[in-house]
């Protein structure tokens, strides 16, 4: 039995990021070195020094919405809504709080009246299904009312929401950033491509799944949330290409990981293709397209600690977060990250 509890680990609370790096790239960065079992202690911006030419990065290009929403019920209650997934143009499921004193076919409204929302189901597991009706363009009502979802175990306030934002971030509606690409800056991926590395977007939309955590004995019998993704064929080209050279293909955070890894190949190539992937990676996961992974420190007993334990091996992923604690490292979305080849 895999059990969750193996994933735990000590950290104190004075080491969870609460704000971001006055600079993006200047967070420290921890290098693990797979093949010689070493642990070196850098900054982000050397990051450069450590990948090769020839090498293809990939990037998760989604967008973080501004998916936290606080309203008004007809009968002048303050309700907040936290999006969740967009199910199609106008409905999304979503968390609602106070849930239980919304009911079936409540309307919420938000601002001055320019987006509205009625309540048209609850799910079996508390999540709830709203239905939006606005005048105007949706995404330019919610950028105007909505606030960034920071996660919970952030107490200070965000300043500037462009820092939970990666600088590439192009398209979508993640409720949840892709944590290693913020220490990238513009000018550092300009600098990384000048060296003749490659780079490469992929898409897959973060939902809230990435915060909850295994609330199961057994990790087999844990549910994986559903996100969508997509590999363009410009993408998709580039991975293949730089697979038939034999380049290192290194995931930008755990995300890009599972839109690789969800991809079927044929014949030994990936195809263009869109869907939606529930992916579980844990240890004794065969990797079928990635060499490397850029990844932040990641909550214990979490889906995506175990990921890259399987991807590292988990002893030495956990030695690397014992040092990490020792050296002072910050922990989770605005704090640190680590580069594993």
């Amino acid at each position: 039995m895999l059990k969750v509890s193996d994933y735990d680990y000590y950290l104190p609370e004075e080491q969870i990021a609460q704000t971001p790096c006055k600079e993006r790239d200047h967070s420290k960065l921890m290098i693990l070195d797979r093949n010689n079992q070493t642990i070196t202690d850098k900054h982000f911006y050397n990051i450069v020094d450590y990948l090769n030419k020839g090498d293809l990065l990939v990037l998760n290009s989604t967008k973080v919405i501004p998916a936290r929403l606080i309203g008004k019920k007809t009968t002048g209650g303050v309700v907040e809504i936290f999006l969740l997934k967009r199910l199609d143009l106008n409905n999304w499921e979503c968390l609602i709080k106070p849930a239980k004193k919304m009911k079936k076919d409540s309307t919420i409204i938000f601002g001055n009246g320019e987006l509205e929302a009625n309540l048209i189901e609850v799910k079996d597991d508390g999540n709830r299904v709203i239905e939006f009706t606005y005048r105007g363009i949706f995404e330019e009502i919610i950028d105007k009312l909505g606030e960034m979802p920071i996660p919970p175990y952030i107490k200070s306030e965000l300043k500037e929401s462009t820092r939970y934002q990666t600088v590439y971030a192009k398209k979508g509606a993640s409720v949840a950033a892709p944590t290693a690409g913020l220490h990238f800056t513009e000018e550092l991926l300009k600098e990384i491509s000048k060296k003749g590395i490659e780079l490469a977007e992929v898409f897959l939309e973060i939902g809230l799944g990435t915060f909850r955590p295994v609330k199961v004995d057994n990790i087999l019998e844990h549910k994986m949330h559903t996100e969508k993704y997509e590999i363009a064929e410009d993408a998709a080209n580039k991975i293949n290409k730089a697979k038939l050279e034999n380049r290192r293909i290194i995931a930008v955070g755990t995300t890009s990981v599972r839109c690789l890894e969800s991809s079927e190949l044929v014949d030994g190539k990936i195809m263009a293709h869109k869907g939606e992937t529930s992916i579980f990676i844990y240890p004794g996961y065969n990797f079928k397209l990635v060499d490397g992974l850029i990844t932040n420190f990641h909550l214990p007993q979490s889906t995506l600690i175990m990921l890259v334990s399987a991807f590292a091996g988990k002893e030495y992923v956990f030695k690397s977060y014992e040092q990490a604690v020792k050296n002072n490292y910050k922990f989770f979305s605005f704090g640190d990250a680590m580069f594993i080849y």
